[in-house]
C-alpha cells in the first residue's frame, strides 16, 4: 500500500473473502474500501440469517453494484474486482467502476497497473473484440496451474513498468476445495 512516492506497508493485502466462495480485490483509497468491506459484511450477515446459507458470487455481484450504486453522488473511491464460483460451481469474475456499473468477464484488472496487466492478458487469451457477431467464447481455458503461471508473469512484468504495482503478489485460489492462497516477491527496489 502506497501513496505518492512513500510506501506505507508492504504487508497489505487488498482482497477479502467475501462469503464462502466469493472474494473481492479492491483499489482505491483504503479507507473507502475497509468502509465499503465493512458494509457488504454487514448485509451479507443479514442474509445469511434470512436464508440460512451464504450468499453466491453472482448474488454477492449484484450486491455490491447496488451498494455502490447507492452512493453514487459520493461514492466509494474503490474500483473492485469481485470473483468466485457461481451456483454452478463455474468461476466467475465481475469488474466495478466506482458508481456501480458491473460486467461479469472472462478476466479483469484493476489498479495502477492494470493498463499494463489487461493488454498482456488480452494477448495471453485471445480474447476476441466484444464487438464480434455472434458473440464468441471471452476466454481461452486454463487449468488451474496455467493460470496462477500466467498471473505470476503479468505481475512480474506490470512490476517492471510500474513503480505503484508492490513489492509482492497476493495469489487466492478459488476452487470445489475452498480457498488457498499463495505469495510471490517482486521487485523491491
Amino acid at each position: 500500500m502506497s501513496t505518492g512516492y512513500n510506501i506505507l506497508t508492504r504487508d497489505y493485502s487488498k482482497i477479502s473473502q467475501l462469503a464462502e466462495k466469493c472474494v473481492m480485490a479492491s483499489s482505491g483509497f483504503q479507507a473507502d474500501v475497509k468502509a465499503l468491506q465493512k458494509v457488504l459484511s454487514a448485509r451479507h450477515l443479514i442474509y445469511q440469517h434470512q436464508h440460512n446459507k451464504q450468499m453466491s458470487c453472482p448474488a454477492m455481484a449484484q450486491l455490491l453494484s447496488n451498494t455502490l450504486y447507492y452512493k453514487r453522488f459520493f461514492p466509494y473511491y474503490a474500483f473492485n474486482v469481485l470473483g468466485g464460483l457461481d451456483n454452478e460451481g463455474k468461476g466467475c469474475v465481475f469488474t466495478y467502476d466506482a458508481v456501480g456499473s458491473y460486467e461479469r468477464v472472462g478476466y479483469s484488472s484493476q489498479g495502477s497497473g492494470s493498463t499494463l496487466i489487461m493488454p498482456f492478458l488480452d494477448n495471453q487469451l485471445k480474447s476476441p473484440s466484444p464487438l464480434l457477431l455472434p458473440a464468441q467464447d471471452a476466454v481461452t481455458p486454463l487449468s488451474e496451474a496455467e493460470a496462477v503461471d500466467l498471473v505470476k508473469t503479468v505481475f512480474a512484468s506490470a512490476t517492471e513498468r510500474d513503480i505503484y504495482t508492490g513489492d509482492k503478489v497476493e495469489i487466492v485460489i478459488l476452487n470445489a476445495s475452498g480457498i488457498h492462497r499463495e505469495y510471490m516477491d517482486l521487485r523491491k527496489d
